[in-house]
């Protein structure tokens, strides 16, 4: 049996014969973190129904205390249970948020995705493929478990024991990971030390966010069996590269690859061009949802790898889309300014409607970009048309707020509630003092 044909009954069986005593009931805040209402066995057929409230008041961009009774409606394709739990065994659901009266709450970040989904199929796309490549570093803990910023290997790209200590770990995450149902294509060590990337077979656009969350929970689970402490923060050290998390995405019409044109010189369609070259109008907008802490501004700097430029190349590196050589079914746009640190249903939701916006109004995509856009000068950047992403969190709210197509993908309660989160987020980094300004300023003044 795959993992999308689940019935009530099929998971019911499953639960009794695989010994599973504890099922979380996931589901994801607006901030991108996995919550969970941990219920016992004897409550899963409950569950099922549909019929397990929650507070939302207590989750962070839900609702007020007046309002806080919420539903959670399980997805059965999610059912899956842990393997790193030999006694009573933990299962998983992943779950979508419904209100009392019976519609979904609109401030679901899963919702939401399905809601740009919907607009995709309206205008008769039938699925997004997503294919995500989410980096994390590793680092050493202390006797008391706690994250140190020692890093566990000085390993480079794609270098192998015993110069990357992290290979046993990440082994052991890809064999959890296959065990719990992704396909994984590829792990290997990043550039930086310390830092690792496993790339997972493309989904459609909801399983890669729910892979996207399961794989943060599996990786740092099985870090942390090893004595070491996994991060998804864009940027942790300063001087290497930060981590990013390259979204390859196309859309399909049934079987036909809507992106693949054989007769253009880069096999692109019309369809491609236009759905990048919203993508590059919205992208400063989009940005605050895509690249959503302080620190991911940190990662979006010139010099490692990571994209400033608004830019698209079929060869180059340096602007925010690439092209991937594969063509046919696999042709497919790589946007590559997201980071771990995103909501990925939220990111997915914002670049869909996004490159939606370009496919209806038949935006003209620029031209492509194939020198190295780090070594121009601004005034090469600005005759070429190439403008920059937002340089702090701050500027990226101000974009994110301006643009009406970005804010109708979140819509008005998770619009709200972010930027709310968000702008506390930047005034608390924006009043604090850093150990930058006492190294730098204590001694000269």
């Amino acid at each position: 049996m795959t993992q999308s044909n689940y019935t009530k009954e099929d998971i019911l069986r499953i639960a009794k014969e695989e010994n599973v005593r504890f099922i979380r009931l996931q589901f994801t805040d607006l901030l991108g973190t996995i919550k969970n209402v941990e219920i016992p066995l004897s409550q899963l057929e409950k569950a099922l129904d549909n019929k397990m409230m929650f507070d939302g008041s207590s989750i962070e961009g839900y609702v007020r205390i007046e309002e806080s009774d919420m539903y959670l409606y399980p997805d059965l394709a999610t059912w899956v249970i842990f393997p790193w739990v030999a006694e009573d065994r933990v299962a998983r659901l992943i779950c979508d948020i419904y209100l009392p009266d019976g519609r979904p709450f609109p401030g679901d970040p899963r919702g939401i995705l399905k809601r740009a989904l919907k607009e995709a199929e309206d205008m008769g796309y039938t699925a997004m493929n997503v294919g995500p490549e989410p980096e994390f570093f590793l680092f050493k803990t202390d006797e008391k478990g706690n994250p140190t910023t020692e890093l566990n290997d000085q390993g480079g790209y794609f270098d192998l024991a015993p110069t990357d200590l992290g290979e046993n770990c990440r082994r052991e995450i890809v064999l959890t990971l296959e065990e719990m149902g992704f396909e994984i294509e590829a792990s290997h060590h990043e550039v930086a030390p310390g830092q690792h990337e496993i790339d997972f077979k493309y989904a459609d656009a909801i399983k890669a966010a729910d892979q996207i969350q399961t794989f943060k929970l599996v990786v740092k689970t099985i870090a942390r069996q090893h004595g070491l402490h996994a991060t998804f923060m864009p940027k942790p050290l300063f001087g290497v590269n930060g981590s990013g998390m390259h979204c390859h995405q196309s859309l399909f019409q049934g079987s036909t690859n809507s992106f693949f044109d054989d007769s253009d010189k880069l096999g692109l369609s019309e369809t491609a061009r236009h759905y990048m070259a919203g993508v590059l109008k919205h992208a400063r907008a989009f940005a605050a949802i895509t690249n959503p802490t302080v620190n991911s501004y940190k990662r979006l700097v010139p010099g490692y790898e990571a994209p400033c430029y608004v830019a698209w190349s079929a060869s180059n590196r340096s602007p925010m889309i690439r092209i991937p050589a594969s063509r046919g079914l696999s042709t497919r746009v790589e946007v590559r300014n997201p980071d771990p640190a995103a909501n990925p249903y939220l990111a997915l939701a914002v670049m869909l409607k996004a490159g939606l916006d370009g496919i209806q109004n038949k935006t003209v995509l620029p031209a492509p970009v194939d020198r190295n856009i780090y070594v121009m000068t601004e005034e090469e950047r600005e005759d070429q048309g190439i403008p920059s992403l937002p340089a702090d969190l701050r500027e990226a709210l101000i974009e994110l707020l301006s643009d009406e197509v970005i804010c109708d993908a979140l819509g008005e309660h998770a619009l709200s509630h972010f930027v709310e989160l968000k702008e506390i987020e930047w005034d608390m980094y924006r009043t604090q003092i850093h150990a930058w300004e006492r190294d730098q300023y204590m001694t000269l003044y």
